[in-house]
């Protein structure tokens, strides 16, 4: 993240010298100085952050080396419950995702962090509400010829998932509810500037080491910025993973989305592997996959991608 910020300013200050002037050229046909420059800072940034990373996951599994690990079965059934997405369990999951060839030309590239509280609240003794939120952190450049960088918020999707405590004939574990989405994006580029409101559901299974399930959702845009597009789209996310007894977790989805409005399918393949440590007391899940865009919008990112995930846990 102070990469990103670093970047941003460093960015705005050949901005700022492109304007007066310094560096010469426009804004359509900036000096090739700029260019080189600015090039130089993103990949820069890029090597900042897979390092920061790398060298993030290294330390802490090296702390955790020296820390006492959850007991066997406890820490096998609490990698088991954050395979469940409406799972009774508090975790913030922070979610980093790099991704590649966006745009016509394919020169733009997006890095985001989804920072993904989930919080269940007890309703007596037969009912749990799940409150999931999902805030994108997003650095983006050259997303179409242009369009410069932008760094700031996405907007906010808020799921809550009323859920029976008991599986479904004893298997079937279920949550439905609304699902509301809230323009919190701080710049055009990076949110639609429409509010959105419609159902969400998740159904899963889980026997021995398996979970297998399905989220999903529709949006529809029902207020906001009439200048701007409206919202209509459905998210899918078929997932399958498997936890070992020494808690480390293989799973395998796709976050498949349709927009309705844009006849377009977004069809992204991640593959993680995570492993469930105890820092200084606190239950920590750290996990690093790779991404694979099936399909994507003309203009959407291609090939592979990297995903990144640090998910604190806060188990009763």
């Amino acid at each position: 993240m102070i990469a990103l910020f670093g970047l941003h300013d460093r960015c705005a200050s050949f901005d700022k010298l492109r304007m007066r002037g310094s560096l010469g050229g426009t804004k359509k046909n900036p000096h090739p100085e700029l260019v080189e420059g600015r090039t130089a800072l993103i990949r820069g940034a890029l090597r900042r952050l897979t390092a920061c990373a790398l060298l993030m996951t290294c330390a802490l599994a090296s702390s955790a080396g020296g820390q006492e690990k959850p007991a066997g079965a406890d820490a096998e059934e609490l990698a088991k419950k954050l395979s469940n997405p409406i799972a009774s369990l508090i975790s913030v999951p922070l979610q980093s995702n790099f991704d590649f060839k966006i745009g016509p030309n394919d020169d733009g590239w997006r890095y985001q962090l989804n920072v993904q509280p989930v919080i269940p609240i007890s309703l007596g003794e037969d009912w749990t509400l799940i409150s999931r939120t999902i805030l994108p952190i997003i650095y983006q450049d050259d997303i179409f010829p242009g369009a410069g960088d932008q760094f700031g918020l996405g907007d906010t999707t808020q799921s809550l998932f009323l859920s029976p405590k008991a599986p479904l004939f004893d298997f079937l574990i279920l949550g439905a509810g609304p699902v509301f989405l809230v323009p919190t994006g701080t710049d055009e580029l990076l949110g639609t500037e429409k509010f959105g409101v419609g159902p969400t559901l998740v159904a899963l299974t889980q026997e021995g080491p398996w979970t297998i399930g399905i989220l999903a959702n529709h949006i529809e845009s029902v207020a906001g910025d009439d200048d701007r597009a409206d919202v209509s789209s459905t998210f899918m996310q078929p997932f399958i993973a498997y936890n070992t007894k020494t808690a480390w977790t293989f799973s395998l989805n796709t976050e498949t989305s349709y927009d309705w409005e844009g006849e377009a399918w977004s069809v992204p393949v991640n593959v993680v592997v995570s492993k469930l440590l105890n820092i200084q007391g606190q239950a920590v899940s750290l996990g690093a996959g790779v991404r694979y865009w099936a399909e994507s919008p003309d203009t959407g990112p291609e090939g592979f991608g990297a995903r990144f995930i640090v998910t604190f846990l806060f188990p009763e």
